[in-house]
């Protein structure tokens, strides 16, 4: 049985494939997609990042997230098979979740820092 975020990922990918949804095209904003699945917003956020991860998909800041373009490397098919096009799309959202996983960890051994200073900090009381 597939969850929620799964089952949203596949049916915007089957809708891209499929042509529904085309390159340029606006993806569903996360209120639409919540209300469409009865999904949570974080459902909804790790259906987003599958997409932009697997170059389906690329966000633009203030704008909403875009279906990215065929040369973009989908499946490994450039689609047109121009020699020398380069996959803006795909590399940009490849580049976007990288420095999403890279922020949240940076966010993550920032908190570690402050766990360890924290215990550091407590182990001196205790005549370590």
């Amino acid at each position: 049985m597939l969850l929620t975020f799964e089952v949203i990922t596949e049916a915007l990918r089957e809708r891209i494939r499929s042509g529904e949804l085309k390159p340029g095209d606006a993806l569903p904003t996360q209120a639409v997609l919540m209300a469409e699945y009865g999904a949570s917003s974080l459902s909804v956020q790790k259906a987003m990042a599958l997409l932009k991860q697997d170059g389906y998909a690329i966000s633009r800041p203030g704008k909403g997230a875009f279906v990215a373009h065929p040369d973009d490397g989908i499946d490994g098919d450039s689609g047109d098979g121009e020699a020398g096009s380069t996959p803006v799309g795909g590399t940009a959202a490849r580049v976007e979740a990288l420095e999403l996983a890279l922020a949240e960890t940076i966010d993550q051994l920032t908190a570690l820092r402050a766990r360890v200073e924290a215990l550091e900090a407590g182990g001196t009381e205790r005549g370590c």
